[in-house]
């Protein structure tokens, strides 16, 4: 019982007579055991409402009940302007030798370590790339989870399996000791040779905004700081440090910002990352229209802004333009800011406005209340996301003679050809690395660390996967660096599956949109050989297919993540029937695209003396003389928008995805005061599916802007002759025009012309939106 009499002890300061009161009813009634420790766990709670009372009473931020805004207004009030400042800027990177600096070695690993202010109860922040699963696991001793690219998870048009793509990363950071991501990029493929095309969501800012938006929300629901980023126009590789991307407000405000608004709106983020490159001549992370003037005052985010690694320019410009936070060093926002406030050359309010914004994401998130516990990664929920993820994104683009699913009674032999398919699948490069568990698939045991743009398969083999799934047939495996050889397996298989892959990465763009490594002409050495030849893509962008004549089938898988092979599997043999559509278009040649000829970098913006910062940043001086810009003249005409108004047709739509079942649309009704349109999509094969039913608009006649824009969608299950009803809200954010004179947004009034269909290119159902 002297055990009782301590843990009573606790409150009996506070609460003596109901301490003496209990003490007293346990010796004279001699309560039970359960409620026993019934009594020790109530009054256990009290002194724990009782400690929590008091640090409140002394720290009236840490009250979670208070909003985040009224927390970090009371916690600014305590702080001295050295502990403002230490909140501005990073401290260094680890496994960068080029970014130490007294604190890096804190950075567990990641990509950044933010001071808190620890005599305050305020965390520091410990920043992670994890663009599609959590970046540099292998070199720390860990393991994390590939998501399927998040152009694959565009691909499945689905909210709920981007939520879970997020929750995965965000659990799986905070098992690491992280509690801030670099994911959420939302910059449209205006560009497709963008080497991080794989990292960002398609063309549309409607469905790029959405599947972002969700993505991040619930990775930060997960209590750790969300980012959405590169903001903005951070379109193309190229000269990706000092590139001016040149458009006018009116086109960037209804195309790339739009995108970022919506994900923005959706996921609340607690930061926002800015771009290496120039908008309209100034910096992204010194950019005051887009910094300060849009996402701060017209948008009203209330988190920070922080600059992409090295991608800060300038101290006074920097910080008065909207940059809360440098990145990974202090050259700009430590001593030179410092000096600049006590100069009164930086007034105090733009500190406290950048610690505000720092302070109000900490408390937004969770990361004060909830800070991370390292555990052990739920690697069996990893692969399940990822698999059911990449299941609802692997886009059926041809299927002749319904050559797919695979039939074990019609299919005795299958030939796979390529694409080192015998060991993994491909993955995206750069900072969204991810480590593959044991190294790199197609490096030898002990050789597959990986490096900065190393070419990294993961360990999941489309071989395996099927012989597992088909045991009773045969099938053999050819590694396609000899189209002959590939050819002779091929022709005496019943079916041939040739694997090929496209390789992206950040600080490149790919040359063209051809498969490399002459693979498009394996491709048609073997379609020659075998007639039921089918191409199964690993791309992180639209690829151009010279073959796709001669073959009889095309599955783009993406670059697939952890359980890529499962998936494939899955859909390959019909246990899985084919949902996603196409997030951005398939052009035919680069003749079709906005840009035919990538820019290239002049003579004279090539990089002098004094132009390179020993950050590996360019300097102010290299801006000044550098040239190198691209002008968006297609405006908002991005992807599908511009092969409409330029009346060229894609080889593969916006969109476009097939099914192994079949779908008939009909009975559109549109009603114009609640701004939704219903209509019935029916199920009219033998399989049981899932449609994504689009809705698209376009504005009333006589506007300048004709094209259909995507405005809403829905997945619809159903079964075999099943119908159902559908009804879609129309987004009318995506219907109003942008007035650059006054700075504001018109929704015109007149007939708005709704489409609804299985693709930007099929909408057999039409009628009209009024507005008045």
């Amino acid at each position: 019982m002297s055990f009782v009499r301590i843990q009573l002890g606790l409150v009996n300061s506070r609460h003596p007579s109901l301490v003496n009161r209990t003490w007293r009813q346990m010796q004279n009634r001699k309560l039970g055991l359960y409620l026993f420790f019934s009594v020790i766990a109530v009054l256990g709670a009290v002194a724990a409402a009782t400690v929590a009372a008091a640090q409140n009473a002394d720290r009236p931020w840490m009250n979670p009940s208070l909003s985040p805004e009224e927390r970090a207004n009371l916690v600014l009030k305590q702080m001295t302007l050295d502990e403002k400042l230490a909140l501005l800027h990073g401290n260094g990177m680890a496994h960068a030798p080029q970014w130490q600096m007294p604190l890096s070695h804190l950075t567990n690993g990641g990509a950044g370590y933010v001071e808190g202010v620890e005599r305050l109860g305020i965390p520091p922040l410990v920043i992670s790339d994890a663009g599609y699963g959590v970046r540099d696991s292998g070199a720390n001793g860990r393991y994390s989870t590939a998501m399927p690219s998040s152009l694959g998870a565009a691909a499945s048009w689905d909210a709920d399996s981007a939520c879970e793509f997020g929750t995965v990363i965000g659990q799986e950071l905070r098992a690491q000791g992280f509690n801030m991501t670099l994911g959420g990029g939302v910059d449209l493929a205006r560009e497709p040779r963008n080497g991080r095309s794989f990292e960002y969501a398609g063309e549309d800012p409607l469905l790029a905004g959405t599947v972002v938006g969700n993505l991040m929300k619930c990775e930060q629901a997960q209590h750790v700081v969300g980012d959405i980023k590169h903001y903005v126009m951070n379109d193309q590789e190229t000269g990706r440090f000092f590139v001016n991307a040149v458009i006018s407000k009116r086109a960037m405000q209804e195309s790339d910002l739009l995108a970022f608004h919506i994900a923005i709106s959706i996921a609340n983020p607690g930061a926002v990352m800015c771009s290496y490159n120039r908008i309209n001549g100034d910096f992204g992370c010194e950019n005051a229209y887009t910094l300060q003037d849009v996402l701060k005052n017209d948008w009203g985010f209330k988190g920070f802004v922080i600059s992409d690694w090295a991608g800060t320019h300038s101290t006074e410009k920097a910080s008065a333009a909207g940059l809360d936070q440098e990145q990974p060093m202090a050259e700009f926002f430590g001593p030179k800011l410092k000096e600049a406030v006590e100069a009164g050359r930086v007034p105090m309010s733009e500190i406290d406005d950048h610690a505000r914004r720092v302070l109000y994401a900490e408390f937004l998130s969770g990361v004060v209340d909830d800070p991370p516990q390292k555990g052990v990664v739920d690697a069996e929920k990893g692969f399940e996301v990822a698999q059911q993820v990449e299941e609802k994104s692997i886009v059926l683009l041809k299927n002749t003679g319904a050559v797919l699913p695979i039939v074990p009674a019609k299919v005795r032999s299958i030939a796979i050809i390529g694409g080192h398919a015998d060991v993994g699948m491909i993955s995206g490069g750069g900072s969204a690395q991810v480590d593959p568990p044991g190294g790199n698939a197609i490096m030898p045991p002990g050789k597959g660390a990986t490096n900065w743009q190393d070419h990294i398969w993961f360990p999941t083999s489309p071989l395996k996967a099927l012989r597992a799934r088909l045991p009773n047939t045969k099938i053999d495996f050819d590694a396609g660096t000899d189209p002959e050889s590939a050819a002779n397996l091929a022709k005496g298989a019943d079916l041939a599956i040739v694997f090929a892959s496209q390789w992206l990465s950040e600080d490149m763009d790919v040359p063209s949109l051809s498969l490399p490594d002459n693979q498009d002409a394996l491709i048609e050495q073997v379609a020659s050989a075998n007639p039921h030849t089918i191409v199964v893509l690993e791309t992180g962008t639209a690829v151009t297919m010279p073959w796709i004549d001669k073959v009889a089938g095309v599955v783009e898988a993406w670059y697939a993540g952890s359980s890529g092979h499962k998936a494939l599997a899955n859909v390959l043999v019909g246990d899985i029937n084919p949902s996603g559509k196409l997030p951005m278009s398939f052009p035919k040649s680069e003749a079709d695209l906005p840009h035919p000829e990538r820019p290239q970098i002049p003579a004279e913006s090539q990089t002098r003396a004094g132009d390179v910062a020993d950050n590996g940043a360019p300097t102010a001086n290299a801006s000044a003389h550098n040239g190198y810009a691209v002008h968006y003249d297609e405006g908002p005409q991005v992807g599908y928008k511009w092969y409409e108004t330029q009346k060229k047709q894609p080889m593969f739509a916006f969109g476009f995805g097939l099914s192994y079942t079949s779908y008939a649309y009909s009975g559109l009704s549109v009603d114009s005061a609640a701004k939704c349109v219903s209509f019935t999509v029916k199920n009219t094969g033998k399989r049981a599916g899932a449609e994504i039913a689009e809705v698209y608009a376009r504005l009333p006649k006589g506007s300048n802007e004709s094209y259909k824009r995507l405005v809403g969608w829905k997945r619809v299950s159903l079964s075999p002759g099943e119908s159902k009803i559908v009804t879609v809200p129309v987004d009318t954010r995506v219907l109003q025009t942008f007035d650059e004179a006054s700075n504001r947004w018109n929704f015109a009034p007149g007939d708005y012309e709704v489409l609804v269909g299985p693709a930007s290119e099929s909408t057999p159902l039409s009628g009209n939106l009024t507005v008045p």
